[in-house]
């Protein structure tokens, strides 16, 4: 059996972990573009109600020395962001009036 991802306290979204537990902005607006809405509304609807806690829980921790665990939830956070827009605000995992969206980073905030 593989090792979780997220603290025990989150275990019900681990399900989500491999998908969305991207290390970089690039990376979750790429999965955002490549996953279906219905995927999208799901992971959405299922991880907003715990946001604040999941945010609390990572401020917990130095954001330079958070625990792998911790940090597996923190970008878990950073998705949720990523596809909030997609849900509440354009209906599309692509924005609207965009033309060919692309994210291109030269370098990546971290964490």
């Amino acid at each position: 059996m593989a090792e979780n991802l997220l603290p025990p306290e989150f275990a019900e979204f681990e399900a989500y972990a491999p998908i969305w537990c991207l290390p970089t902005e690039s990376e979750r607006w790429a999965r955002r573009m490549a996953t279906p809405m219905r995927d999208l509304v799901t992971f959405h609807d299922a991880f907003l109600p715990r946001l604040e806690e999941a945010i609390e829980y990572c401020d917990k921790y130095p954001l330079d020395d958070l625990p792998e665990d911790a940090l597996n939830l923190l970008f878990l956070v950073y998705s949720l962001v990523m596809v909030a827009m997609a849900v509440e605000i354009f209906a599309q995992p692509m924005p609207t009036d965009s033309a060919d969206a692309e994210l291109h980073r030269v370098a990546e905030p971290s964490p």
